[in-house]
């Protein structure tokens, strides 16, 4: 898998939407940042019932972007739509993650690899739920968390270059990163068939 690959079908996808996913990723900061702001008084419980159905839906709505859909920012929220499975099974991730750094940091950075699919088949695939969707991620991802883990290290310079614009950079760099994530299990996806 050729990380340029994945870049040039995002910039292809992102194509004449740049302003949908830069609006989508500023309402996405602006929220994941006031829960966060909230979560000291409340030990974090609220931004976690709050961040993990929103990440979701964040991820799918670049994921339909990567399918030349064109998503309306309303479905920001589907995550609350199916709450308990995507929460739960975010929840089991968040757990499954942390169990594996109390090992060491890399067995860590390697699950959380295997588990990176889990939201898009959560999508994909409405009849799984918890251990089953993150058992199918682990599947998908078998051979592939390194193609994955190069995919997102080509990032690093982007990300970098967005200190330079006080941050503000991250509103382009994110739903490219992200587009070519979905294109990237587009792919895996097409290769199971």
């Amino acid at each position: 898998m050729n990380t340029s690959t994945f870049k040039n079908r995002a910039i292809d996808s992102l194509r004449g939407k740049w302003d949908k996913a830069v609006i989508a990723t500023l309402i996405y900061f602006l929220i994941a940042g006031g829960v966060s702001g909230t979560s000291s008084f409340t030990f974090g419980i609220p931004a976690i019932l709050i961040s993990i159905p929103f990440a979701w839906g964040f991820y799918i709505y670049l994921l339909r972007i990567a399918r030349k859909e064109t998503p309306d920012v309303s479905s920001l929220f589907d995550g609350f739509k199916d709450y308990g499975r995507i929460l739960l099974t975010g929840l089991l991730i968040t757990l499954y993650q942390l169990l594996w750094m109390l090992l060491l940091i890399i067995p860590g950075i390697i699950k959380a690899y295997s588990y990176a699919m889990t939201y898009y088949i959560l999508k994909d695939e409405p009849e799984l739920r918890y251990n089953g969707a993150i058992e199918r991620s682990m599947k998908m991802m078998n051979g592939h968390k390194m193609d994955l883990f190069l995919l997102d290290l080509s990032f690093i310079g982007w990300y970098l270059l967005c200190i330079l614009t006080l941050g503000l950079g991250l509103l382009l760099v994110i739903p490219y990163h992200y587009t070519a994530r979905a294109h990237f299990y587009e792919e895996l996806k097409q290769n199971e068939l």
